[in-house]
């Protein structure tokens, strides 16, 4: 360098001094023509916008260089490879934002090159570039960095184990310190100092960033303890949520609803609120049926022995006719009970003999989970109301699909109500206006026949 630059304020000696000996390891890598430097020195009120303009003009050559010919040299190769993992330097966008890292170091380095501009613009340019260069290689990792969870996403423990919250955090927390090194490096500060300078806005810092901090250790508790995955059926009735979940990141939850809707809501509310979660359904692999048909206790009633002897034909029922024949009769001798005392005898009920057709008519129906499978198989009596004695059906369809659990449960209840009749029950039911009508017109039918109305 054949002069010191001019300065228009004095640096410190420590920086000044700094600066001198980075300017001469630049020179002893890049030598300066000597013409150029004599040229300088006879002109020197057009030296400034020469070395600037040239400084430029290299730093656009560089930015042609590396965006035109080095980068898509370089996705041309990433694409040739067998390799699928380094894919993820082209789609991610690495390569974009590294490949303006070149550029910036022209500018921070050739800078130093410069002998007739003036100090304060020489830091100026250093510290711009610099600032400019870690944000390039931020945005770089980061870009890595969801490069990295495309890449992991297509492999099947993605499904239970995402890393998506997990990228985002790492991006947060690099944004977060490379944004700050940057400014302070923009200003020329030292991070250390910059972040101490900044201590008394922490507590305006934790509010504008409150969610985020929320979001933040709801991810964690959410992936650590495996509570939610893309792909399970959740249910969440206080924000009107019922469908699958598309995409789980830090702050929000995509949702798509079975009326195919979306919702999306913030992750922490994983947490904070009631969330049913079918998978545990879908992996037990049964769906449960869980309902009642009511029976209108008027009708329940003994069986006599004709109607016994014709249920016995009944293939679902034989079976258990013969064996509680059996097991009455073996009773009633004990006590002593014959035929004249018949009340104090126990016998064969309609309800009783429909709840054992319902045990064998599922029992024989390859769609429904058999008992020893782990999953209950229940039919039983609940608590009588003023409705009648309710009748519930409890147990697991083999299959978890929604439409084929529906006809499955569909096709039990229809044969079910079908059979009530044929065992002398009835199904209860509120009186409709039907109901009303024709019990209205039996009234008047009645009244007619018993007192007619002379014309």
């Amino acid at each position: 360098m054949a002069e010191s630059h001019e300065t228009a304020e004095e640096l410190p000696e420590s920086e000044v001094s700094s600066s001198q000996d980075l300017a001469g390891e630049v020179e002893s890598l890049f030598e300066v023509p000597q013409w150029w430097s004599d040229w300088l020195t006879a002109n020197p009120l057009i030296a400034p916008s020469m070395e600037l303009a040239v400084l430029m003009v290299a730093a656009l050559l560089t930015f042609f260089v590396t965006r035109r010919i080095l980068r898509p040299t370089l996705t041309r190769l990433v694409q040739r490879t067998k390799n699928t993992w380094d894919d993820i330097l082209v789609s991610s966008d690495f390569i974009n934002w590294i490949s303006w890292v070149p550029v910036t170091a022209v500018l921070n380095y050739g800078v130093l090159l410069t002998s007739h501009l003036p100090s304060w613009s020489v830091e100026v340019i250093r510290n711009v570039s610099r600032s400019l260069t870690l944000v390039m290689v931020l945005l770089a990792v980061g870009a890595l960095l969801t490069g990295i969870n495309a890449m992991y996403s297509r492999l099947e423990i993605a499904r239970s184990r995402p890393i998506k919250g997990y990228v985002q955090i790492v991006k947060i927390i690099l944004y977060s310190v490379g944004g700050l090194a940057a400014i302070a490096l923009l200003v020329d500060q030292s991070p250390w100092n910059f972040l101490a300078g900044i201590g008394a806005m922490t507590a305006i810092l934790l509010l504008i960033f409150k969610d985020t901090i929320l979001s933040l250790v709801a991810s964690i508790t959410v992936m650590s303890n495996d509570m939610v995955r893309v792909g399970d059926w959740i249910e969440i009735r206080s924000a009107g949520v019922d469908g699958d979940v598309v995409d789980l990141s830090l702050h929000t939850v995509k949702i798509q609803n079975f009326d195919r809707t979306v919702s999306y809501l913030p992750t922490h509310r994983l947490v904070s609120e009631t969330v049913k979660n079918w998978r545990g359904m879908q992996e037990a692999g049964g769906r449960r049926i869980m309902r009642s048909i009511t029976i209108d206790l008027q009708t329940v009633r003994f069986l006599n022995d004709e109607e016994v002897d014709r249920y016995a034909r009944y293939h679902l029922l034989k079976e258990y006719i013969a064996q509680k024949r059996e097991v009455l009769k073996a009773w009633n001798e004990e006590h002593g009970i014959g035929p004249e005392n018949a009340s104090d005898a126990r016998r064969l009920t309609n309800l009783g003999t429909l709840r054992a057709y319902i045990i064998n008519y599922l029992k024989n129906r390859p769609d429904i989970h058999q008992e020893g499978s782990g999953l209950m198989f229940l039919v039983r009596q609940l608590q009588t109301n003023e409705h009648g004695v309710p009748l519930e059906i409890y147990v697991f369809t083999t299959t978890t699909r929604w439409v084929e659990y529906e006809c499955i449960q569909a096709d039990i209840f229809d044969h079910i109500l079908a059979m009530v009749p044929e065992l002398g029950l009835r199904v209860f039911q509120e009186p409709s206006g039907a109901d009303v009508t024709t019990a209205a017109r039996a009234i008047a039918g009645n009244r007619r026949d018993d007192d007619p109305v002379e014309r």
